[in-house]
């Protein structure tokens, strides 16, 4: 039987290109020149250090243009609230990678709702989808990326 898997994951190789650009761009731009700021990665969060809340905000734009440019999904991306202290300021970006349990439920409802011959089984961090036929796979994965999930989906897997 047909089936694929419903992952949503980030190329983390690209984050880390982008990011290198955005630290580029900020060490040359003249409004940043001397302030210290830049760009931090561990695994999945990106830490912007900087002088204001202003500038932090100047280098989101930054890091979210970078990320388009390099195409990753911005939807996988989750700023927190700036943090400031008497000698800077700091943010966090959180990248979400995996389907989480609530968004698979989700998933699963949205194909169980279709009505079709198809079953949605959650496997961890992704959803598989198994059914007879491969057209009616190809109208879940039509449906899904009409559907208003906010994480990036990737369709991996198939099995004929």
């Amino acid at each position: 039987m047909p089936s694929f898997d419903v992952v949503s994951q980030i190329d983390m190789h690209e984050v880390t290109n982008a990011l290198d650009q955005a630290n580029r761009e900020v060490s040359t731009r003249f409004d940043f020149k001397g302030s210290g700021a830049r760009f931090d990665r561990a695994e999945e969060e990106i830490t912007m250090y900087g002088n204001s809340e202003f500038q932090l905000k100047q280098m989101l734009d930054i890091l979210y243009t970078k990320m388009t440019q390099r195409k990753v999904d911005l939807k996988a991306m989750h700023a927190d609230e700036p943090e400031e202290s008497g000698k800077g300021a700091r943010q966090v970006v959180h990248i979400k990678q995996g389907v989480d349990s609530e968004t698979a439920k989700k998933i699963v409802k949205l194909i169980k709702d279709k009505k079709m011959k198809i079953q949605a089984a959650i496997q961890g961090e992704q959803v598989r989808v198994t059914g007879k036929k491969r057209d009616h796979l190809q109208e879940v994965i039509a449906m899904l990326k009409e559907s208003d999930i906010n994480i990036p989906l990737q369709y991996v897997n198939y099995r004929d």
